[in-house]
């Protein structure tokens, strides 16, 4: 599995290229210069001096956010203009949990702040837990103990007191909030040092690697940043019409992973299965049966580690047959239905998928208007086909 990793939500512009585990190469840069002036040089240059064949990626990853806006929209446009002229997917990371997997394996607790100005830092807790598989070989679990959020300094120094552990401190708040930090951490901490301080593209692509194992690459077109709070221009057009600042859209984490389904999410399917479907929903037995064969994809899709969604197609003869698609009651609207949809036609062609069809209640108009949005095209009606509510079953079909 190889990596083209990209972070440019800081000050520091950084890529790297990794494969099957091994760094090949990376490149940083933190000086006066622009990102949209040096991102494309450090990648061309990284590509030369490697001998890259840019088709031989398996993916792109990026550093989602928060970071700087520009920053954040410079990166997120490269990665999406690579991934849609090499066809390849996008791996979405948050900033903060990449910066703190610069500290892989440390007993100590991980805090990276990122200045955010007007008095706060974009931040996030974070801890390794030593796993007991191997009395030889070392491993360890990436723990979150607090997702990255906008606070204020006294507010996450605050959580870091609570926790009564020793701190690694790292990120460009650190300089710039160093005194009050002094003042107000009572916990013994550590700045980290300048070679693992900030952005670290090697970190990013670590993660990276360990989401493609996992089903998290995503299509470009669904990749949005994270900025965990509005711009300045949204700031003050908010002022402007007195809008309270809860009203700005704040592209707030939705953390929304669509990947393949695997047996640990079994349960989980089929419970949502049953709250939409009820006595029509397909069982656990079913859908295990499904996942397993080797004509058909089933995707989930994930949120804060609970399967908010289901979809499932089947390849008869080159006609794929959509046989499931389900979405938690409390996340709709949220556009999961169509990101789901998405990867599962995108990877239907991988098993020789040309034609797609589905059956849907002719009164289930969300559903209608999502697969009409899909271009999906009425082709036909079967009378009375469902029961408990009586309902006629209209055929769609997207052709090649």
């Amino acid at each position: 599995m190889k990596i083209l990793a990209i972070d440019t939500s800081g000050m520091t512009c950084t890529v790297a290229v990794s494969s099957d585990g091994m760094l090949m190469s990376q490149f940083s840069i933190q000086f006066k210069t622009t990102h949209s002036q040096i991102l494309m040089p450090m990648i061309n240059d990284i590509k030369e001096k490697i001998n890259l064949d840019l088709n031989s990626v398996d993916a792109i990853a990026i550093a989602n956010g928060p970071g700087s806006f520009t920053g954040l929209r410079i990166g997120l446009a490269t990665a999406k203009a690579l991934c849609l002229a090499l066809d390849k997917p996008l791996i979405q990371v948050p900033t903060l949990d990449a910066m703190a997997m610069n500290f892989y394996g440390t007993d100590k607790i991980v805090c990276p702040m990122m200045d955010a100005r007007r008095m706060q830092v974009y931040t996030g807790v974070y801890e390794f837990v030593e796993k007991k598989d191997d009395d030889f070989e070392r491993s360890y679990d990436f723990r979150v103990v607090k997702e990255q959020e906008a606070l204020s300094l006294e507010e996450i120094v605050s959580v870091l007191n609570g926790l009564n552990k020793e701190v690694i401190l790292l990120g460009d708040a650190i300089p710039v909030y160093k005194d009050k930090i002094k003042e107000l951490l009572k916990v013994p901490y550590t700045c980290a040092p300048l070679m693992n301080n900030r952005q670290n593209a090697a970190s990013l692509s670590f993660i990276a690697e360990q989401y493609y194992k996992e089903g998290k690459a995503i299509l470009a077109d669904d990749a949005s940043p994270t900025y965990l709070r509005p711009s300045q221009a949204e700031r003050t057009a908010a002022d402007k019409t007195n809008l309270p600042k809860t009203a700005i859209k704040t592209g707030l984490p939705e953390r929304v992973f669509i990947r393949l389904m695997t047996e640990k999410d079994l349960d989980s399917a089929a419970y949502l299965e049953q709250s939409n479907l009820g006595k029509e929903a397909w069982t656990r037995s079913q859908l295990e049966n499904a996942m397993n064969r080797e004509d058909t994809i089933y995707l989930v899709a994930e949120k804060n580690k609970e399967i908010v969604g289901l979809c499932g197609v089947q390849n008869i003869s080159g006609d794929g047959e959509i046989t499931n698609v389900s979405v938690s009651d409390k996340c709709r609207n949220e556009g999961i239905g169509s990101k789901m949809l998405h990867q599962l036609l995108e990877r239907g062609k991988g098993i020789g998928i040309e034609n797609y069809t589905l059956e849907v209640r002719s009164n289930n108009m969300p559903a209608i208007k999502l697969y009409e949005k899909l271009h999906f095209v009425s082709e036909g009606i079967r009378p009375g086909f469902y029961d408990q509510p009586k309902d006629d079953a209209v055929i769609y079909w997207l052709r090649k």
